[in-house]
């Protein structure tokens, strides 16, 4: 069963002292490409060494974070575009909007993510999307700039039947990760009414570990449990889930 782990922090300092094993146990359950989420300039270099150290599995995309958005986010962006510009990436992200942290500079995030939206177009590449506690506003921008152009992943879908619909009538993906094995996650009422073709699979680790390893550090090992709690909710084969997700993944970011 081959699985691809659209969504992974797999460079995060937790992983410093055994990331090569890490991979290693991911691989050896079948996931065999791992896509990686950029930050914020801090996180550049070591994203960039785990991708040159493991080309085969580890793919890198380019963003800034919205949690790193502040009132100097244009000197971000800056190096964001530079990179674009030297060389290619998977996707532009993560980006987006987060309101559950900070509130602050909700206006620098919009602006932030208009700006990430138009790299996208410009270098034809999927977006990835950042949306805690921010759906509505997230969809706003991505529903005004969607002339055709854009496609990407709303990452760590956690919404409503309603979002759902919402994300699928723009032509994005819904990345479906540890939250749809817990209890209260809310994805058991959602799932039933997706469609495979719609969805991507993720860990988003070292975060949202799966049950029964909620609370610990996740890893992208743990990314069959997603596809069997799917596959469940779904009451699809996993194979199935699996290659679908598969087919998905690789269709999005075309490397």
């Amino acid at each position: 069963m081959t699985l691809i782990d659209s969504h992974a922090h797999i460079y995060s300092e937790q992983f410093k002292q055994d990331r090569d094993e890490a991979l290693a146990r991911a691989l050896a359950e079948g996931v065999e490409k791992i896509y990686m989420p950029n930050i914020d300039h801090t996180s550049i270099d070591v994203l960039l060494e785990t991708e040159q150290k493991h080309p085969e599995q580890c793919i890198s995309m380019m963003g800034l974070h919205p949690t790193s958005v502040n009132k100097d986010f244009e000197q971000e962006l800056y190096l964001v575009e530079e990179w674009l510009g030297k060389r290619r990436f998977a996707a532009v992200g993560e980006c987006g909007i987060d309101l559950y942290w900070d509130k602050t500079f909700l206006p620098q995030q919009q602006e932030a993510l208009k700006v990430q939206v138009e790299l996208a177009r410009k270098y034809q590449l999927p977006i990835v999307l950042h949306t805690r506690d921010s759906f509505d506003e997230t969809y706003e921008i991505i529903a005004a700039a969607q002339d055709g152009s854009l496609k990407g992943i709303f990452h760590c879908f956690s919404g409503t039947e309603d979002q759902a619909a919402k994300v699928k009538e723009l032509g994005f993906l819904m990345g479906i990760g540890g939250v749809s094995t817990f209890k209260n996650g809310g994805l058991d009422k959602v799932l039933p009414h997706v469609q495979l073709d719609d969805l991507v699979l993720e860990t988003d680790c070292p975060y949202l570990a799966p049950v029964p390893h909620r609370g610990k550090r996740n890893e992208p090992v743990y990314l069959p449990l997603v596809a069997r709690r799917v596959a469940e909710l779904m009451q699809k084969p996993v194979e199935e889930v699996a290659a679908t997700t598969t087919r998905n993944a690789l269709n999005l970011f075309k490397l």
